[in-house]
């Protein structure tokens, strides 16, 4: 290889043949020197400073940043029957929540319906520990309609909207296995925590559901009432039945730890620990034997008795109001609602062809109550002086006035009755001219009306559940209200003039429409002849047909009346609030409504007719209480809900009592079955093994009458 040119070669210069250093460079480079080691100083001296005087100081600041509030939920009350009998508690389980803000992308109004790609591979992460599915399904969301997207997804959104600063609960009562594995992964999984939880548990399952409740999160409308001072957005509240009405009792009060982790999450210890205080036990009046009876005598009714699809029935204290079993079919499995509820399960269980199973038909279905309406128009008759004891009608098979002539049942011909025997044959003729009697086209009625509302009915009992319907006990004046709302609707006028598809209202608001007009009577409100109350309206009332409304509690409360002489109880479940050791903390005794006073010769006259229509040959009750032990005092009850050219069966009831004249034990029990048919049926024999549970500690044989009389 040749040698590099000269000006090419790397050359090497002798220290003393370099040019000597200028006194300006010199200076420069002192300078450098002097800045670099500055510099050097000040870091040096920074963190001595940092590692060696502010350790402390900043050792508790890490502390601080290290440390999180952890809300310990209380273990809620337990429900008991009034031996004891547990119906509903509290037991430890784990949940996993989803912090909508703490997500990888926060919800947000805009993108709560397509959850982020970050989100929706969390969600499918988490799905796959849990054992959830991941595809896209039907999810109910308020205010949005019916989106479609995971069950997970559909459970962080449904959080967020009922409270959208609280956590999501998406799946309850994990594994141990399910527990341990997203604990040692938090840093992975932003915005997922594992809570302890207590899940609440119904042991007997269907039993007395709509009764006892459901528990679930509260809501953003109840965070911030007074009644729920203290809870935390991430508490469950009771919803409904006595968990709510009692929740303030059974709920406790949360504790609180300050819990150390990590940088990454990870669980380091408890700094501090304030321990919750439990939930109250709450004290019913209720029998757990006798609600078993009730429900499986009203569900042997309902399958003998095709089409009948429900009912319901009370038996409680006449003297005290104390409600003693209340149920109502079809009814639910409360456990259901201890998890979350897949859209899918909720529509099975609750969708529109279910029946209502969480509507307590007892207190919240009111409707026409057929011959046990006639106890209640013999009263008004007998106080008015517009009959007395013993005044004799020829029930000749039809009752005609004003030119319209109405049947008996069955084209039956009583003859010659006295009040005890109306009652006995359920007379519709003899009750149809008490009806005429006693009408008044007064705003609020006559006598019929003033005594029926003494009775308690078309007004709520007071019953300690929430809800509670008040029926109605129509007159003039609510005729002539129902004539006006029928014309504004038919008219699409007033409150009816516009509608969103789903309701109405007087304003155009956003989405809104104008309402679509009808022919007179069209919207069903009324019969859009705009007629006045006629006699014929309170002859319908006289018997519990036509426009009245009344629910089995109220007529159980009515006829406590009759069975205790005239005292209107105020119906009640709680008997007391007490601790886990059974210290009663609070009583319930509520104060009866009212005294009515009954004329003694008039109640007895009633009661004797009740006693002959429960026991004696040609009584409509008489061969299904006929050889019972106890003295019963009953009236059936057949009401025409629909037209009979509809073809719909009617609905069968009965009434009934063994007053604390004839035993230690008094009782009232109610029983309805929809669709069931003539209440010697329908409903009689599920009186009678309700009875037969109080008296005798067993339900005895199911006992169908034959009266077909309405």
């Amino acid at each position: 290889m040749p040698p590099l040119p000269d000006d090419k070669q790397l050359r090497f210069v002798k220290q003393e043949e370099r040019p000597p250093m200028s006194p300006q460079l010199a200076r420069r480079a002192a300078m450098v020197g002097m800045l670099a080691l500055g510099l050097f100083a000040i870091l040096f001296f920074r963190l001595w400073f940092l590692q060696v005087l502010s350790t402390n100081q900043y050792a508790k600041a890490a502390s601080v940043n290290f440390v999180r509030d952890v809300e310990v939920p209380a273990p809620r009350g337990e429900i008991l029957d009034s031996s004891g009998q547990i119906l509903a508690s509290s037991r430890r389980a784990y949940a996993v929540e989803i912090s909508p803000p703490n997500l990888p992308v926060p919800i947000t109004d805009s993108n709560l319906a397509h959850p982020p790609q970050p989100d929706a591979a969390l969600y499918d992460r988490l799905a796959s520990v849990l054992g959830l599915p991941t595809k896209r399904e039907p999810c109910p969301v308020n205010g949005h309609g019916l989106l479609h997207m995971s069950v997970i997804a559909c459970r962080v959104v449904q959080g967020y909207v009922q409270l959208s600063y609280g956590e999501a609960t998406v799946a309850s009562d994990i594994s141990d296995q399910q527990l341990w594995y997203i604990s040692e992964r938090q840093s992975s999984l932003p915005g997922v925590t594992v809570q302890q939880i207590y899940q609440r548990t119904y042991p007997f399952g269907d039993l007395a559901s709509q009764v006892l409740g459901i528990v679930s999160r509260i809501t953003a409308g109840e965070v911030g009432q007074p009644y729920y001072a203290g809870v935390s957005p991430n508490d469950s509240v009771g919803q409904s039945g006595l968990e709510a009405s009692y929740d303030r009792y059974l709920r406790g009060a949360d504790g609180a730890e300050k819990v150390k982790v990590d940088a990454f999450g990870n669980f380091v210890g408890v700094q501090s620990q304030t321990a919750p205080t439990p939930g109250d036990s709450l004290k019913l009046s209720l029998n757990v034997k006798l609600e078993q009876v009730g429900q499986q005598a009203l569900q042997e009714s309902i399958d003998n008795n095709p089409p009948a699809d429900g009912g319901a029935f009370v038996a409680m204290n006449p003297d005290n109001g104390e409600v003693y079993a209340m149920g109502s079919l079809p009814t639910y499995d409360a456990n259901v609602f201890t998890k979350p509820v897949p859209y899918s399960t909720y529509n099975a269980l609750f969708g529109p062809n279910s029946g209502d199973p969480q509507v307590n038909r007892a207190y919240q279905g009111a409707g026409p109550t057929g011959s046990t309406f006639k106890p209640i128009t013999a009263t008004a008759a007998l106080e008015s002086g517009a009959w007395s004891v013993g005044s004799i009608f020829d029930d000749s098979g039809q009752y005609c006035f004003s030119g319209q002539c109405r049947h008996n049942a069955g084209g039956a011909v009583d003859g010659a009755l006295d009040l005890v025997d109306a009652i006995k044959v359920s007379s519709d003729d003899f009750f149809y001219n008490l009806g005429v009697l006693t009408n008044s086209p007064a705003p609020n009625g006559g006598a019929l009306q003033h005594w029926a509302s003494l009775y308690g009915i078309g007004q709520q009992t007071g019953i300690d559940l929430p809800d509670e319907v008040s029926g109605t006990l129509p007159d003039a004046a609510w005729r002539a209200n129902r004539n006006e709302l029928e014309a504004e609707c038919d008219s699409a006028t007033g409150p009816f003039s516009y509608t969103n598809g789903v309701t109405t209202g007087p304003k155009k608001l956003p989405g809104w429409h104008r309402s679509s007009t009808h022919p007179p009577g069209g919207c069903g409100i009324a019969d859009g002849t705009n007629r006045p109350w006629s006699a014929g309206d309170n002859e319908n009332l006289a018997v519990g047909q036509g426009d009245v409304q009344v629910t089995p509690l109220q007529l159980a409360v009515a006829y406590s009346a009759l069975a205790n002489d005239g005292t209107i109880v105020t119906p009640h479940l709680g008997l007391d609030v007490q601790t886990a050791d059974g210290f009663v903390l609070r009583s319930f005794n509520p104060a009866p409504k009212r005294h009515i006073n009954l004329d003694p010769l008039y109640r007895d006259t009633i009661l004797e007719g009740l006693r002959e229509a429960a026991s004696q040959p040609g009584g409509t009750s008489a061969d299904v209480f006929g050889t019972f032990p106890e003295q019963v005092y009953g009236k059936t009850g057949t009401a025409q809900y629909i037209s009979p050219t509809t073809g719909e069966q009617d609905y069968a009831w009965y009434a009934c009592f063994v007053p604390p004249s004839a035993t230690s034990k008094p009782i009232v029990v109610v029983v309805t079955v929809e669709k069931g048919g003539f209440g010697a049926v329908g409903a009689a024999p599920v009186a009678r093994q309700i009875l037969s549970q109080w008296f005798f500690g067993s339900k005895g044989t199911y006992t169908p009458g034959s009266s077909q009389t309405l």
